[in-house]
C-alpha cells in the first residue's frame, strides 16, 4: 500500500515567522492529502539532514512525497531537481504544492522541463556572476600593482602555529571553529608538521 508523505522544513528563525513555519507548513500538507509528516530544522546548504535522509530511506515505489515548495528539498533549483529525478527513478512520485505534481505524466514531464529550465538559467547566472567577480578582483589588483592569484587566499604562518598548538589541546571541530581554518587545511599543515618533526 502506497503512502503519502510531506516534508517541511525551516532554516531560520524569520521564516518560521514569514509564513513558512513548520506548522504552517505542515497544514498545508496535510490539506494535500499528506499522512505522515517528516519535519526539522536545518539549512538547505547542508546535505546531512538527517530528517530528509531518513524520508529518503523510507519511500518506496508508489509512495508520494510532498512539499510546500522546491527550495524545501534544496538550496538550489539544480539540486532540487537532482533529488526528484532519484526519487522519480526509484518510483516515487513529488508534489510540489506551488508548481504541481512531478511524475511521469505529459504535465509531470512539462513541469520538470519548467524547472530543469530554471536550474540551468540558474547555473549560468552563477558562473557569470563567479567570472565577473573574478574580472573585478583581477582589475583591483593590478590597479593597486598586486599579482592576482584565484582560489583562496594563503593563511598566514601566524594563525597555523596557533591552531597547530589548539590541535594538542582540542578535537578539529573545536580548532576550526575557533580559528576559521579548514579542517582539510589543518590536516595538510599537521601531516606537513609531523614529516618534518
Amino acid at each position: 500500500m502506497s503512502t503519502v508523505y510531506g516534508y517541511a522544513r525551516v532554516s531560520t528563525a524569520g521564516q518560521a515567522k514569514d509564513g513558512n513555519s513548520l506548522e504552517a507548513q505542515e497544514r498545508d500538507l496535510r490539506a494535500e492529502g499528506a499522512t505522515v509528516i517528516f519535519k526539522e530544522h536545518f539549512t538547505g546548504t547542508k546535505t546531512d539532514r538527517p530528517k530528509f535522509s531518513e524520508l529518503l530511506q523510507t519511500v518506496k515505489p508508489g509512495d508520494k512525497i510532498i512539499v510546500t515548495k522546491l527550495d524545501r528539498f534544496a538550496r538550489t533549483a539544480t539540486q532540487g531537481m537532482e533529488t526528484i529525478k532519484q526519487l522519480q527513478d526509484k518510483g516515487v512520485t513529488v508534489q510540489v504544492l506551488n508548481m504541481g505534481t512531478i511524475d511521469n505524466t505529459p504535465m509531470g514531464k512539462v513541469i520538470a522541463q519548467v524547472i530543469l529550465a530554471f536550474a540551468e538559467f540558474e547555473r549560468d547566472m552563477i558562473v557569470e556572476r563567479t567570472q565577473t567577480g573574478k574580472a573585478i578582483a583581477k582589475a583591483s589588483a593590478e590597479a593597486n600593482g598586486e599579482k592576482f592569484n584565484e582560489g583562496r587566499p594563503p593563511v598566514d604562518a601566524d594563525r597555523i602555529e596557533y591552531a597547530l598548538s589548539l590541535l594538542d589541546k582540542m578535537p578539529y571541530s573545536e580548532v576550526v571553529k575557533k580559528t576559521g581554518i579548514s579542517k582539510s587545511t589543518l590536516i595538510r599543515y599537521k601531516k606537513k608538521r609531523d614529516a618534518q618533526a
